[in-house]
């Protein structure tokens, strides 16, 4: 439940610094991007990458679930293990964990940057291209208020 949380906190926070670095990047450079000869991300380009990034997005809360479960059952073995083994066991157990959390804090820092970056293309694509992004959907239901900021601003720039 706690990873989930944090899962949510990350992407929510990953979501707030794309629309920040949106609001401080000048128009000029955003126009000279465009016009240097990068090839545009097309809808279905973009859509494709969204579909992308929500795939792992799954992907790493199902390995998430399925390292809880399997901590969970060496902790139910090391509980019933005789006296002289649980020194043992719990050290295994320890050294298991924080492996996995250096390992989670990796692929959560590469995601995050996977995040901005994502954003930052819906945001050259327009507000439309956001809403409908599949991570955008899902964070719906959580906070709102990301996604109403974004439109008041796009509402005063018209």
């Amino acid at each position: 439940m706690k990873i989930h949380t944090n899962t949510s906190v990350v992407l929510l926070t990953g979501c707030a610094l794309a629309l920040a670095l949106a609001f401080w990047q000048p128009a000029k450079a955003r126009a000279a991007e465009s016009g240097d000869g990068k090839a545009m991300m097309t809808e279905s380009n973009m859509m494709h990458r969204c579909q992308v990034m929500q795939e792992q997005h799954e992907k790493m809360n199902a390995d998430t679930m399925a390292q809880d479960a399997d901590l969970t059952a060496k902790v139910a073995g090391m509980n019933s293990a005789p006296e002289d083994a649980k020194l043992g066991r719990m050290a295994a157990i320890l050294t298991q964990m924080v492996e996995q959390r250096t390992a989670m804090n990796a692929r959560r820092a590469k995601m995050d940057e996977q995040m901005m970056q994502h954003m930052m293309g819906h945001m050259q694509m327009g507000a439309q291209s956001m809403a409908q992004c599949p991570m955008m959907k899902g964070m719906k239901g959580m906070n709102g208020k990301a996604m109403d900021a974004h439109k008041e601003h796009q509402a005063e720039t018209k």
